[in-house]
């Protein structure tokens, strides 16, 4: 009989707190079918903060820390700092690493360290009830911004990415999305690339994944996805920001 399923040995085979619809789930598997077939989970420690990744720890069969909301970056910086030989990675929403957590992200990226940052972007603050968060979209409304988020009022999303990207200690920047099939194939090779990048000694490599929140932003599971397309995609373009590995090829020849 063919295997059309199968759970990855490092997703741990409980159920989930999310909302129905919710992406995180297939991120999660993501991570793990990384870990399961680098063979590293019995030597990686995962970071999550205060979001709805905040019981993580619950999902992933590897060693976990929990972190103050924001500061995963820099838990993480102590814990490789530690144990360089051990492969370690945050888990992190948009309310917390791009909000509180902005200098702790930026600070790592700008030295260098040599971690693996997962951040989901789902323009919301998910765990609190729908507040709006930095990358919230022009227009978006929220529980905070309810005729919609104004930039002459409260500034523009932040571009992650493109941000990091600008920092000589970033060694990949790249953005995906889990909407898809094909981009869910995207989305784990990019996953695998920041993994690899550690084991390489490359420096900070940050995956941004853009999410779904069905829950707070008022949609069935099937219109989330397709106001990601619609709406995120165009705001947040999908690819590589920066790649130093390829850059490197490049300069060699």
């Amino acid at each position: 009989m063919a295997v059309v399923f199968q759970r990855p040995k490092s997703l741990c085979d409980v159920p989930t707190h999310y909302c129905p619809g919710c992406t995180h789930g297939i991120i999660h598997r993501l991570v793990c079918e990384v870990m399961d077939e680098m063979d590293i989970a019995g030597n990686t420690i995962g970071v999550c903060p205060v979001g709805c990744s905040v019981m993580a720890y619950d999902y992933f069969a590897c060693d976990m820390i929990e972190a103050p909301h924001g500061r995963a970056p820099a838990v993480a910086t102590g814990v490789k700092r530690a144990k360089p030989d051990s492969y370690v990675f945050t888990y992190q929403g948009d309310g917390d690493l791009a909000a509180i957590g902005t200098a702790e992200t930026v600070h790592a990226a700008t030295r260098g360290e040599n971690i693996v940052v997962i951040f989901v972007n789902n323009t919301t603050y998910g765990m609190t009830g729908g507040q709006m968060a930095p990358t919230t979209l022009p227009g978006q409304i929220t529980q905070t911004t309810p005729y919609g988020r104004d930039p002459k009022v409260q500034g523009y999303p932040v571009r992650v990415c493109e941000m990091l990207a600008t920092l000589d200690g970033t060694a990949l920047a790249q953005r995906v999305a889990v909407d898809s099939v094909p981009n869910i194939r995207k989305a784990k090779a990019a996953i695998k690339k920041a993994f690899e990048n550690q084991r390489d000694k490359k420096g900070f490599s940050i995956v941004e994944v853009l999410s779904t929140c069905p829950t707070n932003w008022g949609l069935s599971p099937t219109e989330a996805l397709e106001r990601l397309r619609k709406d995120m995609i165009p705001y947040y373009p999908l690819g590589v920001y920066k790649d130093k590995s390829a850059e490197e090829k490049e300069a060699a020849k």
